[in-house]
């Protein structure tokens, strides 16, 4: 095989090994599709080196058959003749794109399986690979492309939510190892034989370390480590730097706003925080003032993130109703039922349905499903819910605060919703017993004492400001501590608390009612996302609750009202008055048209001025602090470095040590120390530099190194130190005020411990490479030569 051709099929391989990378950030067969466009292109490339074409024309050529490709599989019918892609093709190329980046910036990872993001992830893994190729065979320099392949791996790793499964960082590395051994190869070949025997081993010793295996094991591990420590310092980053990553929501002008599968509590806190307030649904009928639309309810709490539990497949929808609502245990043909109709918009791109809970029959089927647990609606097939119009019925049940009193649990109705993990505060538990003591063990009672807590008697704050999450860190300093967060926190802190006291809870995810226009029509946009906690009580089944204060939800629901007229039990009194269909907005609903820790209407959050610290000034001080901790790390270590040497026993290692101080010293004071001198001519130049008194320590320094060295173990008991403190302190003394201040800021030797580092990082690539070679000629003896 030539050595373009093996070079060519070694970034083929690199290419598709990289592009392994993506796998956990789109969806469908774009890895497949992206490995045979690049094999195409490779082929292409090879035929025409075998055949002699110029190599300017081979990349062209290459670049060519690559358009023709891309538009073949998913631009055919733009082209003209359906073989030539000219400027219908061309528009509906960027058009694609502009969809697809649109949704990776809206959409958390995995990305759903849509056409232009097909399309995307192979245009530009194909792009990569042509460019590797170009690089590694036309340019003849193979490392290079090393910073694309770094490229595909940095960006999931440093923007998927949870990190990159470890394992998916071999594929990458190994692909680039190989590339770089098959240019070596043939590069080496160029000169002739390949050379086969680097060792510094003895003489006596027959074990052989190649001289490819040697470069291509000291490359490859350098950009191994390079590309293990950059994903795991690019997260650490301050947002903006990268960007948003795939999860999106930024502030730029683009539209639209989406809730993934992945982490729909994340999504929901970067489209109230920094989406844009765009027209999320319309829908008509319904109870009356509007009803919550849910996505989908949150059950898992490992005391880090609240998520999806894990579930079956779910029930297939087909036109009939839905199981009945979990826990409910009373007659559902007696409960009232509302119809609706909801036209959600395309900006919307969500894989749930928004739907209102308990949810009876909807209008959807085929690629749509139903989980009996939590009955929300989800794609089968990673299909996105906007531009959808369907019509359902729901159960407008209603308990009554006596039912809700009454009620006994007796147990969770899943393996999740009552687990309260094990590192949940000491502290948390105690202000939650303190909160609903007055409930004397009723759950309901207790319910509405925490919600009442959070929405007046907590001293709690409404701000989409507060970005630390609902991790257990973050809950406890919610609860305890600033007591300023939105939905989210107020959410998962109830939900938290009930599990607590015992009762079962889960974080719904979903939409308030919305805004009352005509003809009965409810606008929902994207600032009206919401979370809240649903409680769980025997018989009843699933019950909403309202913990957000005012400033976001005006009024409780009504049920949340106490049985008892005792003031020591928690009353709330419903203020959550009904609208009529062309009123303005929903009074108790809607959020205050002046509320500033919300975003207006054009997206944009209104917030506090702050003072300077808040505005920047702390940012700038911990930056100017971080600087000057790096500006200090040289003379730290030179510090170190000097008092560990002063402080060591008389000795051999104790002496040398004293004279690399005084090394170290002259160098720092700008003084020209030589390496190839002798103990004694080093001693000889010292006194040329120092005043008459300082001398004999000089000679006796000297003499005292060369005696240790060269006179086998003759005075090892000698002590330098005196000497060594006397020829440092004059050198001080006869440099200048500046060249003493430049010493100890920034000493010149630093660059000599740089040094070092790298020669002992090589001395220790050498060692695993006569490692390898060791156990290869243990397992590999050598074939014996035939005259």
């Amino acid at each position: 095989m030539t050595g373009h051709a093996r070079i060519s099929l070694a970034a083929w391989g690199a290419t598709v090994l990289g592009a392994l990378v993506l796998t956990p950030v789109f969806s469908g067969p774009f890895l497949f599709i992206s490995a045979f466009l690049c094999a195409l292109v490779t082929g292409v490339g090879v035929l025409l080196q075998n055949l002699r074409t110029p190599r300017i024309v081979v990349p062209i050529v290459q670049l060519l058959v690559l358009i023709e490709l891309l538009s073949l599989f998913f631009l055919h019918s733009t082209m003209k003749f359906g073989l030539l892609p000219l400027k219908a093709t061309a528009l509906e190329f960027n058009s694609q794109l502009v969809d697809a980046m649109d949704s990776i910036n809206r959409f958390s990872a995995p990305l759903p399986q849509d056409p232009h993001l097909t399309l995307f992830a192979v245009s530009v893994i194909s792009a990569t690979g042509f460019l590797i190729h170009v690089i590694a065979v036309q340019l003849r320099q193979a490392a290079w492309s090393g910073l694309l392949l770094l490229i595909m791996y940095t960006v999931p790793a440093a923007t998927v939510h949870g990190g990159l499964p470890w394992l998916l960082f071999i594929p990458p590395a190994i692909g680039y190892i190989v590339l770089l051994s098959a240019e070596g190869r043939s590069r080496l070949s160029r000169w002739g034989r390949r050379i086969s025997g680097v060792s510094h081993l003895d003489a006596a010793e027959p074990v052989e370390a190649s001289a490819l295996g040697q470069a291509g094991r000291r490359i490859g591990l350098t950009v191994v480590a390079i590309a293990a420590l950059l994903p795991a310092l690019l997260p650490t980053l301050p947002e903006g730097v990268i960007g948003n990553g795939l999860a999106g929501g930024g502030t730029g002008s683009g539209i639209g706003a989406s809730i993934s599968s992945t982490d729909p509590m994340l999504d929901m806190g970067k489209n109230l925080k920094r989406g844009d307030n765009v027209v999320a649904l319309t829908y008509k009928g319904g109870p009356t003032g509007g009803t919550y639309l849910r996505l989908t309810a949150l059950d898992l709490f490992d005391g880090n993130t609240w998520r999806i539990a894990p579930r079956s497949p779910g029930n297939k929808l087909n036109g009939s109703d839905l199981t009945p609502p979990p826990g409910y245990t009373g007659d559902l043909s007696k409960v009232q039922q509302s119809s609706m109709e909801i036209d959600v918009t395309r900006t919307f791109r969500s894989q749930f349905v928004p739907v209102p809970y308990p949810l009876h029959s909807i209008s959807l089927k085929r690629d749509w499903r139903y989980d009996a647990g939590s009955l929300d609606v989800v794609s089968s097939n990673g299909s996105i819910v906007g531009g959808k119009k369907y019509k359902l019925t729901s159960y407008d049940l209603q308990p009554t605060p006596d039912q809700l009193h009454d009620a006994i649990t007796t147990g969770a109705p899943d393996q999740y919703t009552a687990v309260v993990p094990q590192k949940t505060p000491p502290a948390i538990k105690a202000k939650t017993a303190e909160i609903t003591a007055a409930a004397k063990d009723n759950k309901f009672e207790a319910a509405v004492l925490i919600q009442n807590w959070f929405r007046s008697g907590g001293g709690f704050t409404y701000s989409t400001q507060n970005a630390k999450g609902s991790g257990m860190a973050a809950l406890e300093d919610f609860l305890l501590n600033n007591k300023e967060g939105y939905c989210e926190q107020f959410a998962t802190g109830m939900a938290l608390m009930a599990r607590i006291i015992g009762i079962p809870s889960r974080v719904g995810i979903g939409f308030l009612p919305g805004t009352a226009g005509k003809d009965g029509e409810f606008t929902v946009k994207m600032h009206d996302m919401h979370a809240w906690p649903e409680l769980y009580f025997q018989g009843i089944g699933w019950v909403r609750f309202e913990p957000t204060p005012s400033a976001r939800v005006a009024a409780t629901p009504n049920w949340t009202v106490a049985s008892t007229e005792n003031p020591t039990s928690p009353t709330t009194a419903p203020t959550n008055v009904p609208t009529t269909p062309g009123d303005k907005e929903t009074p108790g609903i809607d959020r205050p048209r002046n509320d500033p820790n919300l975003p207006n209407d054009s997206g944009t959050a209104i917030v506090d001025s702050g003072n300077w610290f808040t505005n920047g000034g702390g940012k700038a001080i911990a930056g100017g602090l971080g600087v000057l901790l790096l500006l200090c790390i040289p003379w730290l270590v030179r510090t170190l470095t000097r008092r560990r040497r002063f402080l060591r026993p008389p000795g051999r290692a104790g002496a040398e040590g004293l004279w690399a101080e005084i090394r170290d010293t002259s160098r720092d004071l700008g003084l020209d120390w030589s390496d190839i001198s002798t103990p004694r001519q080093a001693g000889q130049w010292l006194t040329s530099k120092l005043p008459e008194d300082t001398h004999p320590a000089v000679r006796r320094l000297a003499r005292g190194i060369e005696a240790l060295r060269y006179a086998g173990d003759a005075g090892l008991e000698l002590d330098l130190r005196d000497d060594a403190t006397a020829v440092r302190q004059a050198l001080w003394s006869r440099a200048r005020a500046r060249r003493r201040w430049r010493a100890r800021l920034l000493p010149p030797s630093w660059r000599w411990y740089l040094s070092r580092g790298t020669t002992e990082a090589s001395d220790l690539l050498d060692e695993f490479d006569l490692l390898l070679a060791r156990l290869r000629s243990l397992i590999l003896p050598k074939r014996a030569h035939t005259s």
